[in-house]
């Protein structure tokens, strides 16, 4: 029964509500009959676990972030140095269902002949996923900055970094980061992966990061510090420190990170939920590149076009990307979810949302 419903049978039994028993009755009925008040959100509380730090794991720092030297320039030539890799922690593909297709061929060096022929097996679909399952190093900064090239030099356009990886080196982490958010990849972490550590600078690098496993973060670890005092640890973290805001400012992400790299200790592993990925600006499209991208893609195809892929992407976060479902079901939600946009755009295929996915858009996947 509705509350003027009540009401009106109220004053019918006991008169006016003016008399005192009338009032508190009256008063009585109408607090009980509205809506109870909404409960306040949910907060997912912050997840810990235990956990060992070593050298390349974790996040290890061995001092601040050096310029690289001037060396042969790889973009101009093949006379690439020779460079081998872990065994059975990167591989490449052309296809982006791992479910269905695995993860591709198995890298192990990176000379200009054994990434050629991987990379340009991709060539013709327009992508090239890289799955790497291992540390955060001089390997994976190679790695990054040679599969980055090789795949300018054959036009592959969409890139997409598969991590999985408990961390090392931040100041790889720094370097790496660097090459990743010049060369326009999407970072994953499907189901069942971790991003720990150094690997958040990674993830706070791409263009857009697609978050299904666990991320978590805890303090930096000096490596051969000379400190005997907290004060000369402190003063040694402290340069790396202010490189490493630095860093996630230029990558759209919140010096928050930072702050937590300094006071998590760093045998317990913060795990950050799908809230502060997202408070954090480490999951979705990448603010810093958003900008960019805005004003590029305005001039190439218009501002309505870019309306669109903005209502798009607010909706995609909103329905897809949460981090406890599984990353073939995001990629399924989104691409049934841009139709109602009107994409794949037939002006601007390429540009699309999810154009990676598209085998007849422009001779793209």
């Amino acid at each position: 029964m509705r509350v003027a419903s009540l009401l009106s049978s109220l004053k019918a039994r006991l008169g006016s509500p003016s008399s005192a028993c009338g009032a508190v009755l009256l008063c009585l009925l109408v607090v009980s009959c509205r809506a109870p008040a909404p409960a306040p959100p949910v907060q997912e509380a912050p997840k810990t676990e235990t956990t060992a730090s070593s050298e390349d794991n974790g996040a290890i720092s061995t001092g601040p972030v050096k310029p690289a030297p001037r060396k042969l320039d790889l973009a101009t030539t093949t006379q690439w140095p020779e460079m081998a890799l872990t065994p059975g922690v990167t591989w490449i593909s052309c296809e982006l269902d791992y479910v269905q297709q695995g993860d591709g061929e198995s890298l192990e060096a990176l000379d200009f002949a054994t990434l050629e022929a991987p990379v340009k097996a991709c060539q013709a679909a327009g992508v090239m996923r890289i799955r790497y399952t291992g540390k955060i190093n001089a390997e994976f900064t190679a790695l990054m900055e040679r599969a980055s090239i090789m795949a300018n030099r054959l036009g592959i356009e969409k890139r997409v970094l598969d991590i999985d990886s408990s961390g090392g080196r931040v100041e790889d982490g720094i370097r790496a980061g660097d090459i990743i958010g010049a060369s326009h990849w999407t970072l994953w972490v499907r189901d069942g992966a971790i991003c720990h550590s150094s690997c958040l600078l990674i993830l706070a690098s791409g263009d857009n990061r697609i978050i299904a496993g666990k991320v978590g973060i805890h303090r930096m670890m000096r490596i051969n510090s000379g400190a005997n005092s907290r004060a000369e640890l402190a003063e040694e973290l402290r340069q790396v420190y202010g490189q490493l805001k630095d860093y996630l400012e230029r990558n759209g992400a919140a010096v928050t990170v930072a702050d937590l790299m300094m006071t998590v200790p760093n045998r317990r592993l913060r795990l950050l939920t799908a809230t502060e990925l997202e408070e954090y600006g480490l999951q979705g499209a990448n603010a810093a590149q958003d900008d960019l991208d805005r004003i590029q893609l305005t001039r190439k195809c218009g501002e309505e076009f870019v309306r669109r892929k903005d209502d798009f992407m607010i909706a995609f976060d909103r329905q897809c990307g949460k981090t406890e479902t599984a990353l073939d079901d995001i990629n399924a939600c989104g691409l049934a979810l841009r139709k109602s946009f009107g994409f794949p755009d037939t002006t601007c295929p390429m540009e699309s949302p999810l154009a990676e996915f598209d085998r007849d858009a422009a001779g793209a996947l």
